[in-house]
């Protein structure tokens, strides 16, 4: 079984990023301007960058793929570090660095893309994603998915 989709997550993170970026600057619902805000994002978005590098250390550690667009060459699933708290620790990097993003531009505006990313991340990745897993690792992944939330809910 392949995962259908052939664009990967980040590339979606960035264009979503254009997208806020577009909608903040086109349709700027509530702007601020405020430095604390901008530095509030810009450490958001430097904490996801941590997250995702450590996701992708333990994925090396564990000598199974960091390709989100080869599920199937999974070797073992990670459930140490930040996978104990959420099974897509990355995406939700992807996330809050799009929330640092919004942050950083200053307008309420972007915050309304967020659902749309977490709708089709959801959809395009995380549910084949799983469906190749559950295949793969049976029992063990299913126990897994029943005590670990998908992103933090």
């Amino acid at each position: 079984m392949r995962l259908q989709t052939k664009i990967p997550p980040p590339v979606y993170m960035l264009l979503f990023g254009f997208m806020m970026f577009g909608v903040s600057y086109f349709v700027p619902l509530v702007k601020f301007d405020s430095d604390i805000l901008r530095v509030i994002g810009i450490g958001l978005i430097g904490l996801a960058i941590l997250f995702d590098l450590w996701s992708i250390t333990l994925f090396f550690m564990h000598k199974t793929t960091v390709n989100p667009l080869t599920p199937h060459n999974t070797e073992q699933f990670v459930t140490k570090g930040l996978y104990r708290y959420t099974r897509n620790p990355m995406y939700v990097g992807l996330l809050v660095m799009l929330t640092g993003w919004t942050f950083y531009l200053g307008s309420l505006s972007p915050l309304f893309l967020l659902p749309l990313f977490v709708w089709i991340i959801t959809w395009s990745q995380i549910i084949p994603e799983e469906k190749i897993l559950r295949k793969k690792f049976g029992v063990d992944y299913e126990d897994y998915m029943k005590k670990t939330p998908q992103w933090l809910w």
